[in-house]
């Protein structure tokens, strides 16, 4: 595969994450990101790889024709996972290490859910290309870059609230995550399948 094709599918994995369109995966990050703090580095780059990890097998399983869903029902189901995620966030008092380990689950079949709903565009466009293996790898890892710099953008902007504007952890968490809840209920109800 031509560096060009890749650097291709790395630009279009790059903008599902920066673009203007992708409000929901930008809030879904936001969501995932919102109870941590640059102390957690590594747990978030793990947490932000393991919804990566399944973004990609549902975008790969889709690809090559295994799973076909109702984009109607993925594109509700999208925001159900960031409003459950920004819920989760405002209601749990675990201590942070039990609810790292949880959302890595999370974020891993919350992933699987994200990945169907971007699967539909990529699928003819990659199903055309003889090298699909290499088409999603480009993808996934200009979608990874994407998610790693929106992350650094978060946490920098959280570090401000908490250090320069002396804001409580707590009230960040549920300023960010109350925010985050109410546009991705309103985007569930107005993409209700019925």
């Amino acid at each position: 595969m031509p560096f060009s094709d890749f650097l291709f599918y790395f630009k279009l994995g790059w903008s599902h994450i920066v673009s203007l369109d992708a409000l929901d995966h930008q809030l879904f990050i936001l969501a995932l990101v919102a109870v941590y703090t640059t102390r957690h580095l590594k747990q978030i780059l793990i947490l932000v790889t393991a919804f990566t990890i399944g973004h990609s097998v549902t975008l790969a399983l889709s690809v090559f024709d295994v799973i076909r869903f109702s984009s109607k029902w993925v594109e509700f189901l999208i925001p159900c996972t960031i409003f459950l995620t920004a819920l989760f966030n405002l209601f749990r008092k675990e201590k942070i290490q039990k609810k790292i380990a949880l959302n890595y689950y999370l974020a891993l079949i919350f992933g699987l859910i994200h990945g169907m709903g971007f699967a539909n565009s990529v699928r003819m466009m990659l199903a055309k290309d003889q090298n699909i293996g290499w088409g999603l790898f480009g993808f996934n890892v200009g979608l990874e870059v994407g998610q790693v710099v929106f992350v650094i953008l978060i946490l920098a902007v959280s570090w401000s609230m908490l250090n320069l504007f002396k804001t409580k952890r707590r009230d960040w968490i549920i300023f960010v995550s109350s925010a985050v809840f109410a546009l991705a209920l309103q985007m569930a109800i107005q993409r209700i399948p019925f």
